[in-house]
């Protein structure tokens, strides 16, 4: 097995490229300590083995290339977190005799925060404020814009941030002292602006609960989104708020296809469920829509149709969607699961994204960046007007009353 070509990574270490007698690529190294700036990410492929810009062509893979799929997970490796100077990666580890595999374990690491409301600057995302219980996300979409969050941490933007959950122990004490401050004039707050304030970690720590019984105390307005039916454990305080229009509910259905959520949200609730979620929250007076992204070509924007008339069926009044984007680390990490899970049209998706990105996957322009242009991205935008008409979402002016907050021990103004 003669050397392809050899890599010269600085002055710490040589890695040497082999082809074994069936076309994969092996790589080699004359130790084991690699330089920050040697490959930083390796495809699967028999043709090439480094294309670390997510913008460049796409290169051809097999799901069976690599040795172990980490099901469960929806990213299957670490992209290297950029504001770290060292990283480790594995690449073909079947080529090294001793090296462990990790059946990835979910890990809850506790947290004192000290700011649990965030304002949101971003024009075009529909929200004012935020909170968020829980940084990272144990439901693993692998679009999910808030990975390249989790690089603030310290953590990677990849299976780090579906293993590694920080939980903000102290969010309900923040939420109270803020609610209290004489500076906050009341205006909604969205649960889940950043990652998912039902994933599983919700079970076991209840933030997300007592973070809405602390809204109901002061009567502060709240929506919510999310894709897990663990909402409805919560449907006696969401019920008695909707009483008094302080809480909307946006239900995430991507795909009512089960095998293709199952990889792309790998531990989230099914279609089916999601659905029962709308209707069981608004036969019991709770405002509820549907938010159908992102809508990804070639995967799932075929299914806007039925995702909105199923929702519509079972009680949803709104709606909304977003096309997808992939900025940061997500570029990387969505191409390596589309190569891994759909390589007969992976070049055909990853093409259809870049036409709606000015040639990029990646898009940061206020106004475009969650609809995406040009032809794809047009006949999505008017396949969501048409649906909600047809469907009558979005028919209602309709906004969560701000004019009930009143602090605990305080008489609320008469004017």
């Amino acid at each position: 097995m003669a050397p392809a070509f050899v890599v010269l990574c600085g002055t710490a270490c040589v890695a040497h490229l082999y082809r074994n007698n069936t076309g994969q690529h092996l790589l080699l190294l004359t130790n084991r300590h690699l330089c920050k700036k040697s490959i930083t990410h390796l495809l699967y492929t028999t043709t090439n083995t480094m294309n670390s810009n997510p913008n460049q062509q796409p290169l051809p893979a097999q799901k069976e290339a690599a040795l172990q799929y980490l099901k469960g997970r929806g990213a299957q490796i670490n992209t290297p977190n950029h504001f770290l100077q060292n990283h480790t990666e594995k690449w073909h580890i079947e080529a090294i005799d001793d090296w462990e595999n990790s059946n990835c374990p979910t890990q809850y690491i506790f947290t004192k925060a000290t700011s649990i409301v965030n304002k949101v600057d971003s024009p075009d995302v529909g929200m004012l404020y935020s909170m968020n219980p829980y940084q990272g996300c144990e439901h693993g979409c692998i679009y999910c814009y808030a990975r390249n969050v989790h690089e603030y941490w310290g953590y990677s933007a990849g299976t780090d941030f579906e293993s590694k959950i920080l939980v903000k122990q102290n969010a309900p004490e923040l939420l109270r002292h803020f609610l209290m401050k004489p500076s906050w004039q009341c205006q909604p707050i969205v649960l889940s602006g950043n990652t998912d304030c039902y994933q599983p970690a919700e079970r076991k720590f209840k933030l997300t609960r007592q973070l809405l019984q602390v809204c109901q105390s002061f009567n502060q307005p709240v929506g919510i989104i999310t894709k897990n039916a663990a909402v409805l454990r919560d449907a006696d305080i969401l019920q008695a708020m909707a009483a008094k229009n302080l809480v909307s509910v946006l239900v995430s259905i991507t795909s009512l296809n089960e095998p293709l959520r199952s990889v792309m949200e790998p531990r989230t609730t099914t279609a089916t469920q999601r659905l029962r979620i709308i209707e069981t929250l608004s036969e019991m007076g709770v405002r509820t829509g549907v938010m159908l992204g992102p809508m990804i070509p070639g995967l799932n924007e075929h299914e806007m149709q039925p995702i909105m008339e199923k929702a519509a069926a079972a009680g949803a009044r709104f709606s909304a969607y977003t096309f997808i984007r992939l900025n940061g680390a997500i570029g990387s990490l969505f191409k390596d699961w589309l190569f891994k899970n759909f390589p007969d049209r992976a070049n055909k998706v990853w093409h259809l994204i870049e036409q709606a990105h000015g040639g990029q996957v990646n898009d940061s322009r206020w106004g475009v960046r969650m609809r995406g242009e040009g032809p794809i991205a047009a006949l999505v935008q008017q396949q969501f007007k048409n649906y909600n008409r047809k469907y009558q979402l979005n028919t209602e002016h309709w906004q969560l009353n701000t004019q009930q907050f009143m602090r605990p021990g305080t008489q609320g103004s008469l004017f």
